[in-house]
C-alpha cells in the first residue's frame, strides 16, 4: 500500500507511456494486442497457482470471489484484446513487464488469500454489497469500453470525443466501472489483500484518468467543459 502511494503520486508527474500518451524513448516495444494478453493473462496463472498449491478447498464466499477475480481476468486477457481496434499499435515492453510484476504480487497475495480455507467469512449483507457494486462496476466498464471501440470504424485507429450515458458526466467511465468494481470486491473480501487491491487500482487509474481528461482538452478545442475527469460533479 505505501508503494502503491509513491506510484500514485509518480503518475501524477508522469504519464504511463503506452495508449494515446505513448512516446519514444522507453524500449523496445511490443504488439498492443500481445501486450494485453501476455500482462493480463499472467496474473490468472499466479492467482491459481495458489489454489495447486494449497489444494481446492475454498468456502463459499471466496468461491465466488475466484469465480469473479477470473471473470474479470479472462475477458481482460482473452476477450478485450481481440476486440479493440488498435491495428499496427503497440506498447513499452516496459509497460508490460512493470504490469507482469504487479500481477505477480497482486496475484500471489490474493491467491494466499482465498486459498486459506480457514479465511474469516464476510456477513451477507456485507458481501451482498460488494457484489452488487462489483457487477455495477463490471458493466459500467463493459459498457463504457464498448461504447470507446464503436466510435472507430474498422481500420480506423484514431480518436474521438466520445458522447452519450455517463460519458456525458465524465471523461472516462469505462475507469470508474473499475473502479468501483474493485471496490466491491474489497468489501467482499473483507481482507488485507482486497483492499490493497483496490489502493493500488486508485492508484493507477485516478492519474490516468486525469491524464485521459487533459488529453482530450489538448486534442479538441471542442471539448465540453463540464465533464469531470472520472468522479461525477466531483474530480
Amino acid at each position: 500500500m505505501g508503494i502503491a502511494l509513491i506510484t500514485f503520486v509518480y503518475l501524477l508527474r508522469q504519464n504511463a507511456p503506452y495508449g494515446r500518451h505513448q512516446k519514444p524513448g522507453w524500449g523496445p516495444t511490443i504488439s498492443n494486442r500481445a501486450g494485453w494478453i501476455v500482462m493480463e493473462g499472467f496474473v490468472l496463472l499466479v492467482f491459481w497457482a495458489w489454489f495447486v498449491i494449497e489444494g481446492w478447498k475454498p468456502n463459499a464466499q471466496a468461491a465466488v470471489l475466484c469465480g469473479l477475480f477470473s471473470l474479470h481476468y479472462i475477458h481482460r486477457s482473452f476477450i478485450f484484446p481481440f476486440r479493440i481496434r488498435t491495428k499496427g499499435k503497440t506498447m513499452p515492453l516496459l509497460i508490460m513487464g512493470s504490469a507482469m510484476v504487479f500481477n505477480l504480487i497482486n496475484g500471489s497475495v490474493l491467491g494466499w488469500d482465498l486459498s486459506n480455507p480457514n479465511r474469516a467469512e464476510v456477513h451477507p449483507f456485507i458481501f451482498g454489497l460488494g457484489l452488487f457494486l462489483f457487477v455495477l462496476g463490471f458493466i459500467l466498464n463493459l459498457l463504457s469500453d464498448n461504447a470507446l471501440m464503436n466510435l472507430r470504424k474498422p481500420g480506423e485507429t484514431g480518436y474521438k470525443i466520445p458522447n452519450g450515458a455517463l460519458f456525458r458526466l465524465v471523461s472516462c467511465p469505462n475507469l470508474l466501472g473499475e473502479i468501483v468494481e474493485w471496490a466491491g470486491f474489497a468489501i467482499m473480501c473483507g481482507s488485507l489483500a482486497g483492499l490493497s487491491f483496490w489502493i493500488w487500482t486508485l492508484a493507477n487509474l485516478l492519474p490516468r484518468a486525469l491524464a485521459h481528461h487533459r488529453w482530450y482538452h489538448n486534442t479538441f478545442p471542442q471539448y465540453p467543459n463540464n465533464r469531470k475527469a472520472v468522479i461525477p460533479f466531483l474530480l
